[in-house]
């Protein structure tokens, strides 16, 4: 019963408990057949509708879900981070532009040699590499695990960079003065590995977008990147008229 998940001898409020059980059970997708009514939600927990109201009125406070007088509560669909392909665009200002807060958690931002990085940039196999690997948070919640290399030569100022606020080719205009001008993707949705589902916090089920990057300045390759980023949060949106675009070579995305 979801009633001994509450501990009515502890010092945190019966209502701030429950908040925290939905919170967890709305992460995991448990309310796929609908969210329960207040006088449900009292009888499971063993409650009043009065500590229910309260974590309720939390709930939609914080946007998780949506409870309006005379109906039943429902849980708030995902905001979904669109981007246009064929474009150079940037990530981290899909997240702001769909209304949400943009933050990255560095795990790791070095010099490192990597031959076959290094191969796809057209360099020697130990040229000196800026390695760059963060996850992307969209109103704290995972977005993307986003690794990217760069030639030293070309990008040493980054390494100085605090990338937890702002995006890689923001800090490559500021530092270097120039930004990739022109590129090559190619996405393809698969099934992610048990490291990015940890890491993304993926639903159970939840496919990603795998994302290769190839950006170039003046015709110079100097950015290889990786991308995964989560199936339910992404989307991608294309313009097209009487002729076919041709995307390989203009599509870059998520900066």
């Amino acid at each position: 019963m979801a009633s001994n998940r509450l501990d009515r001898t502890a010092g945190t409020p019966l209502w701030r408990q429950l908040q925290d059980d939905l919170t967890t059970r709305i992460e995991a997708e448990e309310f796929g057949a609908g969210f329960p009514g207040e006088h449900a939600l009292a009888e499971e927990y063993g409650v009043s509708r009065h500590t229910v109201r309260q974590a309720l009125r939390q709930l939609r406070g914080d946007g998780r879900v949506v409870a309006e007088r005379g109906r039943q509560p429902r849980v708030t669909p995902p905001t979904e981070i669109n981007q246009p392909l064929g474009t150079l665009y940037s990530l981290f200002a899909a997240v702001r532009a769909a209304g949400l807060t943009q933050r990255s958690v560095v795990r790791c931002l070095d010099r490192r040699a990597d031959g076959v990085v290094a191969e796809r940039l057209g360099l020697e196999a130990s040229t000196p590499l800026v390695y760059l690997e963060r996850v992307r948070m969209a109103d704290g919640e995972p977005l993307a695990l986003d690794r990217a290399w760069l030639p030293a030569d070309f990008a040493g100022p980054l390494l100085v960079a605090d990338f937890s606020e702002t995006s890689l080719y923001g800090e490559l205009a500021a530092r270097v003065g120039v930004r990739p001008d022109r590129g090559r993707e190619e996405l393809h949705a698969v099934v992610p590995t048990a490291a990015e589902r940890t890491l993304l916090r993926c639903p159970p089920g939840t496919a990603v977008f795998s994302i290769h990057r190839l950006g170039r300045v003046r015709g110079r390759a100097v950015e290889w990147r990786h991308t995964v980023v989560r199936g339910d949060r992404f989307g991608l949106t294309a313009e097209f008229g009487g002729v076919a675009p041709v995307l390989g070579d203009a599509a870059l995305l998520h900066s």
